[in-house]
Formats: C-alpha cells, structure tokens, sequence
C-alpha cells in the first residue's frame, strides 16, 4: 500500500518546473509542489506537506503532520511508508 506521507518543504529546488525539496526523518527527497505551488513560493518554506508519489498533494499544519505520523507509527505502518518515501521500497 502506498499511502501520502506528511513531509516538511525545506528548498525549491526549480521554481518553473515547481519542484521543491521536502524532508522526512532526515530523508530528504525532490517533489513535484504544482497542486500546492501559490502565487509566492517562498511561502512553502517549513511548511508541512502531504506527500503521494513524488507530489505534493495538500498543505498540513504541523498538528496534523504529527497527528498523521503517529496514526502511521500505530498501524506499524511508518517503516513501509518511510522506505517509499526514501525511493528503498518497491512502490515508486
């Protein structure tokens, strides 16, 4: 199962392309931001993301990132999610 995953945007990587840098647990990974891309990019910056196949899908507050991160740690989960996320898994 490939479920979205509440990452941190750290970097914009490409403005025109809008792709930015998001990070999770120290993995850091390059996602495509155009569902969520606003007029100012530089907004997107420590903001929280929700994270589905190499986009960015909708914008979280960092109660709901950890609320989402928790629920994943308690179904067990967190460890399939993160080797998705990090590009370790076989879903891509």
């Amino acid at each position: 199962m490939c479920l979205g995953v509440p990452a941190r945007i750290e970097a914009i990587v490409d403005a025109e392309q809008q792709l930015v840098t998001v990070a999770l647990s120290g993995v850091e990974r390059n996602v495509n931001a155009s569902c969520i891309w606003p007029e100012s990019p530089e907004t997107l910056l420590g903001q929280w993301a929700l994270i589905h196949v190499g986009f960015a899908m909708a914008l979280l507050s960092e109660s709901e990132a950890e609320q989402t991160l928790s629920a994943l740690a308690a179904m067990g989960a967190e460890e399939h999610e993160m080797a998705d996320f990090s590009g370790l898994g076989g879903a891509q």
